[in-house]
This record gives structure tokens, C-alpha cells and sequence, in this order.
């Protein structure tokens, strides 16, 4: 129960960010760069920003770039690869590594941080795979933005470019790789970090942690009413504009707006969890992102990958990840966050969407009944030499996938959706990959339909290239400003200077 009391300047924002992820950091590193005059609230109310779906472990993928993963490249009926979505995410990852060269120029933050080069690469040792990977090499190297992709059956040279995945296997079989050398791993915990280091010392962006929203109410065309709930006190504050970043959280939150855009949306909570390797014998012999392909009748999800990261400076290998069900929305978050989420508007769809997808629920049924046997038997697949002794499970995050009401009824969504209020005053962003490497340019989209009046100004367009020097550009159709760009960004955030 809240005490009503008259809200002071110091609690009326321009914007208030709820969650203290990348989203949320990436929109307040724009919105300050456009506008640095403008008061900016972020809420956490976790201890600490970047703890759920931002962090390095819990992501399910890090510098996505649609250059090995094959969710991002289905096979059509008519033997075609469908390309689209891996141009658009590519053309959006090179968005955020130009966001990112601008902010080292100028002094924000650190490359060497949190992004580290290496190679990503497809390998499949399957016969109807290796056709799918020649055929998506010969459609994706046409393609300007990948036509420095390698093709390669050639176990020799796979030796050298992925050694320990090539140890142990059978003489007698077939396999095939693509890679691309210009490849990243992205620790999104730090860059977070980063950004909130740079944003405290601006003195209009403010950051309160270990602080909930327990409400969310407007009255007619006034601000914006949050009531927040800390260790301390239960305090209001306004908002002309407010953005639900808070990943699984922010369908609960969105549902407490009571904007009617939000009113037939539902969730999908989908565990995760990695086998992780940190003994240096292996993780200094292996030098790379490897993604193979999803069984037949597996979903998307399920995309198997040997993947290097460096966390919090520290090389790790990862595999997986293994699905499994929880109730939970967020890693941190309640059992009850599926049920509490259940309104008249969503009901219909969720059961729908329940029934329509019987294999998804078997998949994770079965990935619910795997034990570390089971689990180095499939890692046996990429690396046949395996030692279970080196291998641990880690819990990886939470991904709560879309559930919509549409024109057929309640259907499940695998990617992400923005979904806004008629006049802009509020967002929320739902889904899940490929998320944090495209949140740039999820957060300019946002600002066009949120900010319309104020991105067509001088002024916030030419901040804008400042920031994002190819801003305007289709960087898949204008070869010249993609090899620009590219220089630019590679100079910058110093690509081939380490880790080659």
C-alpha cells in the first residue's frame, strides 16, 4: 500500500529505463548522446546491473552475426536457403560495432573490455547437412556482407582452423565447414557496465538498484506513475516516457501498464544451461565460435554450439545449450511468474500456442531427462576426445519466448517484438534472440516510433551520424559504405590486433 504524497523534482524524468541490461544501457547511451540535457532514470531491481540475460553465462549466444548460425538460414521446400534474416541481423550487428567504435573514439568506453576477434564457424558432419552447408555457403558468399566466407571439406586444413574438433573423429567421415575470420565474442555483462560507468558521470542519468516496480499507472495524458519499492521505502515516481527492458520481466510489467496493445500477449518460459570448460589445456587449443545443426524436428533453440568466450577476462569454452522448463520468467525470478501471468486476454492464446507446439513440450521433456552422461555424449559430437572431468554444468538464463493472439488463433514467436502504445509513451520489449547484439538497432527503431518528432530534427540526425556514421545507409545494398564502415569499425575497435 502507497502512501500518496506529492512527487518532487527530483523524482519527474524525461525517461525511466526498468531493467539494468543491455537494452535498457544501449537506449540511455542514445537518448544522452542525442539529448544530454535530458533526465534519465534506470530501475534494477537486482543488486547489481547485467545479472539476468545480459550476463555472459546466460546468454544463449554472443556476437551474433548470422555468419555460422543456421536458425538464422532455414531450408525452403524449394532446396533454397532463406537469407533474409541473416543479411538483416548482420547489417544489425555491424550497426552495434559502429555504435561502439564511436563511443571508444570518443573516450566512453573500452574495446579491449569487453570484445575480443576470432573466427565463427559452421561445421557439419551429417550427409543431408553437408549439402544445407554448401548450399547456404554458395547463397551467403554471393551476398556482400559475406563474401569473405571460407568453404572447406578438406580435413587437413579443418584441422587448422578448429583443432580439437577435428581430434578422434573416424577417418571414414565426411565433414565440412564455412568459416568467417572477421568474427567476435562479446561480453555483454562488461559493456553494460561500461556504459553505466560512462552514464554515472554525466550527471542526468540516474541508476537505483535493488529497487522494484511494483505498478505502473497513467491517468489521461499525464506522465507516467512508478511505484518503486526498495530496501528502504515505497516511493512514486513520473515519467514521460517509460521503457520495459527488464527481458523476462517485462511481460508482468507491460500486463501492469494496462496498455491495450499488451493485452493479448502471453509467455513461454524456456530454461537453459551450458556445459563449461575452463581447463587452459583445452580452452588454449581452441580458438573459435562453432555452431552445428539442430536435429530434424528439434526447434530453433536447440542449435548446438562450441563456444569460446571470455568472461569478465577469463577464456572459457561453452557448450550447448541444453533446454529445460521452469515457471520461472527471469533466472532471479518467481515460480508463480507463469501463472500470474495468465489473464482473460492471453488465456485463449497460450493454450493454443500450447497445443499447437506438442513437439517443443516433448523436446524439453527430454532435455529435462538428460544427466551429465548424456550431456558429454552430445558434446562427443563436436569434440570426440571429451574428458567428462572437464566439463561442468552451469545454469545459463531464462528466455521467455512470444506468445500472440493473431488472426489464427495463439502462436508461439521465437524472435523479439517491441510492443508500444499508441501515442509512444511506453515500450516493451518482448522475446528473445538475437537480442543483445542487434540492440542497437532495436533501440534506434525504437526511438523512431517513441521519439518520431524529435529524429527528424537537425540536430538529433546529426548526433546520430556522429554516432553511427552509416545511419540512413542499407549497408547490404552500398558495398562502398559497408567496406567503410568496416574499416572503420575493425580501426577502431582494434580487429586483428590480438587473438589471431
Amino acid at each position: 500500500m502507497f502512501i500518496s504524497e506529492a512527487i518532487g523534482p527530483e523524482d519527474r524524468f524525461d525517461a525511466v529505463l526498468i531493467g539494468a541490461g543491455i537494452m535498457s544501457s544501449t537506449l540511455a547511451v542514445l537518448l544522452h548522446e542525442l539529448d544530454p540535457c535530458m533526465r534519465i532514470l534506470i530501475v534494477e531491481r537486482l543488486d547489481s546491473p547485467a545479472l539476468e540475460s545480459t550476463s555472459a553465462f546466460n546468454n544463449s549466444g554472443t556476437g551474433h552475426a548470422a555468419n555460422c548460425e543456421f536458425n538464422y538460414t532455414p531450408l525452403q521446400s524449394n532446396g533454397r536457403i532463406e537469407i533474409e534474416k541473416a543479411l538483416s541481423i548482420n547489417s544489425s550487428f555491424e550497426r552495434s560495432l559502429e555504435f561502439w567504435a564511436s563511443l571508444a573514439e570518443m573516450g566512453r568506453i573500452s574495446p579491449a573490455t569487453f570484445l575480443n576477434f576470432l573466427p565463427h564457424i559452421s561445421f557439419v558432419w551429417k550427409e543431408a547437412d553437408l549439402d544445407f552447408l554448401k548450399q547456404r555457403y554458395l547463397q551467403l558468399s554471393s551476398e556482400v556482407a559475406f563474401q569473405r566466407m571460407e568453404w572447406s571439406d578438406d580435413k587437413a586444413e579443418l584441422k587448422e582452423w578448429m583443432p580439437i574438433v577435428m581430434q578422434g573423429r573416424p577417418t571414414s567421415e565426411k565433414v565440412a565447414a564455412t568459416r568467417i575470420q572477421r568474427g567476435t565474442d562479446v561480453d555483454f555483462g562488461a559493456l553494460t557496465r561500461a556504459y553505466f560507468d560512462s552514464l554515472e558521470e554525466s550527471g542526468s542519468v540516474h541508476i537505483r538498484l535493488s529497487t522494484e516496480v511494483i505498478d505502473i499507472q497513467r491517468f489521461g495524458q499525464d506522465p507516467w506513475k512508478l511505484f518503486l519499492k526498495s530496501d528502504l521505502n515505497s516511493y512514486c515516481v513520473e515519467g514521460k516516457f517509460v521503457f520495459l527492458g527488464a527481458g523476462g520481466g517485462a511481460l508482468s510489467l507491460l500486463q501492469k501498464s494496462g496498455i491495450p496493445e499488451g493485452k493479448f500477449y502471453g509467455g513461454f518460459p524456456v530454461s537453459g544451461q551450458w556445459l563449461v570448460c575452463n581447463e587452459t589445456q583445452v580452452t588454449n587449443n581452441h580458438n573459435a565460435k562453432v555452431y552445428g545443426n539442430a536435429d530434424v524436428g528439434s526447434p530453433p533453440m536447440s542449435v548446438p554450439h562450441l563456444d569460446t568466450r571470455w568472461i569478465r577476462g577469463r577464456k572459457s569454452l561453452l557448450f550447448g545449450p541444453f533446454a529445460g522448463f521452469n515457471t520461472k520468467f527471469l533466472k532471479y525470478g518467481s515460480n508463480w511468474d507463469l501463472f500470474r501471468s495468465i489473464q482473460m486476454g492471453n488465456v485463449g492464446a497460450m493454450v493454443q500456442a500450447g497445443l499447437e507446439n506438442i513437439d517443443l513440450i516433448k523436446y524439453l521433456y527430454g532435455q529435462l531427462q538428460q544427466d551429465h552422461i548424456s550431456r558429454v555424449d552430445s558434446l562427443q559430437n563436436f569434440l570426440p576426445n571429451a574428458k567428462s572431468k572437464d566439463w561442468h554444468l552451469s545454469l545459463a538464463g531464462q528466455r521467455v519466448q512470444i506468445i500472440k493472439k493473431t488472426s489464427k488463433g495463439g502462436k508461439l514467436k521465437m524472435g523479439t517484438e517491441m510492443v508500444s502504445s499508441s501515442d509512444g509513451s511506453l515500450a516493451a520489449l518482448l522475446g528473445a534472440s538475437p537480442g543483445a547484439s542487434t540492440a542497437v538497432a532495436i533501440m534506434i527503431d525504437l526511438l523512431r516510433s517513441s521519439w518520431g518528432e524529435k529524429m527528424s530534427t537537425k540536430i538529433w540526425q546529426d548526433r546520430l551520424r556522429r554516432l553511427i556514421p552509416s545511419f540512413g545507409e542499407d549497408l547490404n545494398s552500398n558495398e562502398s559504405m559497408l567496406k567503410a564502415t568496416r574499416d572503420r569499425n575493425d580501426s577502431l575497435l582494434g580487429f586483428g590486433e590480438k587473438n589471431q
